[in-house]
């Protein structure tokens, strides 16, 4: 069954989406759509039979479309995801799904009366490492995780605002909040302290926070803390530890190290992940079968509640209990 798919936004991780896909069989890229009919057409041009479009309704009514990939900032979420699910069209959407609970919250109870097949962008779950640390840990005890995401900040205007990005923890960090969840469980409590310490000195329009500390609390008895800073020249490391009674489990974007008391083991990544998260979510759109979906909206949205609860908390200096 060939597929025809549309995107919502232009920016470099269309362009990264569009070069996976082409990629597949029985794929087609048929549409774009972006703030500006130039900024749509433009991208079109480089996909045979695509067509631009400067909103997400006029897309929808001049291309029939299979599914859609929506890869917009955090603070543009809403309209596309609306328009899709009032016409049933399943889609794919980049993380974070929004810079706040209330907005995806509502999305999900749409998409659940809908029943209608989503997935979204966290990658980290479809990695080869991931799937070996998680069948690993059947066999031990965790006992806490310490993640982190540590790098410069990005040169994007939206990214450094409070009000568009939502902050480095929900924008960028939220990669190892899910892959903690996937881990290790669901959270019961969160306790946050933010700081700003360089870049509101040397950027212009900085109203994030560059430096942060996330204790959690999980129901399994476990704990963890993810920190993040975006104040370095240069980039740093991404990744969680998971410390168990049989040693420590370091995954990466890379790879696996699993440290026992006299052993080192490594499991590197075969395959590329995005391209299995595409693959998973494609098959449910041809077939209906989306048990090779790891990342669903609904599920998603549980990791947006902690990060949206990590900012709470900084905000009030107290910890904040999840629902």
């Amino acid at each position: 069954m060939s597929l025809n798919v549309g995107f919502v936004g232009t920016g470099g991780f269309t362009r990264f989406h569009c070069n996976l896909l082409t990629q597949m069989d029985d794929v087609n890229i048929r549409a774009f759509c972006a703030t500006s009919l130039n900024k749509a057409e433009r991208a079109a041009s480089e996909w045979d039979g695509a067509q631009g479009y400067d909103g997400i309704h006029a897309m929808l009514d001049g291309t029939k479309l299979d599914a859609v990939y929506i890869c917009v900032p955090p603070m543009a979420h809403g309209e596309a995801e609306r328009a899709l699910i009032e016409r049933g069209i399943p889609f794919f959407v980049e993380k974070p799904v929004g810079i706040d609970l209330d907005l995806p919250s509502a999305l999900l109870e749409s998409i659940q009366a809908k029943k209608l097949i989503t997935s979204v962008g966290y990658h980290f779950r479809y990695m080869d490492s991931t799937q070996r640390a998680l069948s690993m840990l059947g066999e031990r005890t965790l006992g806490m995780g310490l993640g982190y995401w540590m790098g410069g900040m990005p040169r994007v205007p939206w990214w450094r605002k409070q009000d568009g990005s939502g902050g480095q923890f929900i924008e960028q960090t939220t990669h190892i909040v899910d892959l903690m969840r996937y881990t290790m469980g669901e959270a019961v409590e969160v306790y946050a302290a933010y700081g700003s310490r360089v870049m509101h000195l040397v950027e212009e329009g900085v109203t994030t926070p560059d430096v942060g500390t996330v204790t959690i609390k999980l129901a399994s008895g476990a704990v963890a803390t993810l920190s993040n800073t975006c104040i370095l020249p240069g980039g740093g490391r991404i990744g969680l530890h998971l410390y168990t009674d049989q040693g420590v489990m370091e995954l990466t974007k890379e790879s696996l190290k699993d440290t026992g008391k006299s052993t080192v083991f490594e499991y590197r990544n075969q395959t590329n992940p995005y391209a299995c998260a595409h693959e998973a979510f494609l098959h449910a759109v041809r077939t209906g079968d989306t048990s090779g979906i790891l990342s669903p909206y609904e599920d998603a949205v549980k990791t947006q509640a902690i990060a949206v609860a990590a900012l709470r908390s900084a905000q009030a200096g107290a910890p904040i209990r999840l629902a």
